[in-house]
């Protein structure tokens, strides 16, 4: 059960910030998320000190000063999932993978689609940088938060070098 949220105002739109006492578990780009998502809210304030910390360090990374995130993640999800999303939060800033290498890296190379899907699931978005996944040919592919969002994460990456 998440405690807290709050939507905030981002330069992609936006946001919806969710923590529990202790951990950052969401942020996502509508109310839709949360129920596709399956994330049910106990009745509680719409803040707590984790949800500031966790906005003014994305409001630092969208200003490009932070290039990683120090917050204690939690995303809900199946044990691929998880898998999946330990991997994309070692795709270096500013950097893409395919999700054929993706697969290889979770020792699964013929589960690009299941990459891909659990990719989709993601409900912690910019935090474990989903948007750091393409095609193989290079190309964007999709996103949840829309293709026009994942070019502007990746342009602001690449604009701002480690």
């Amino acid at each position: 059960m998440i405690a807290y949220r709050k939507t905030i105002a981002t330069p992609v739109g936006p946001l919806i910030l969710a923590a529990t006492e202790k951990t950052v578990a969401a942020l996502l780009w509508n109310e839709s998320d949360l129920e596709r998502l399956d994330l049910r809210f106990a009745a509680g304030g719409a803040s707590c000190p984790l949800l500031a910390l966790a906005e003014k360090q994305l409001d630092e990374y969208f200003q490009g000063g932070r290039k990683s995130f120090r917050l204690p993640l939690a995303p809900a999800g199946t044990p691929f999932q998880q898998r999946v999303w330990g991997e994309l939060a070692k795709i270096p800033y500013g950097a893409t993978w395919s999700y054929r290498e993706l697969a290889d890296r979770i020792g699964n190379p013929g589960a690009m689609r299941a990459v891909g899907t659990a990719n989709g699931r993601n409900p912690l978005c910019i935090f474990i940088p989903c948007h750091r996944v393409i095609r193989a040919s290079g190309e964007s592919g999709g996103y949840a938060g829309g293709t026009g969002n994942k070019a502007l994460l990746l342009e602001l990456e690449r604009a701002k070098p480690v």
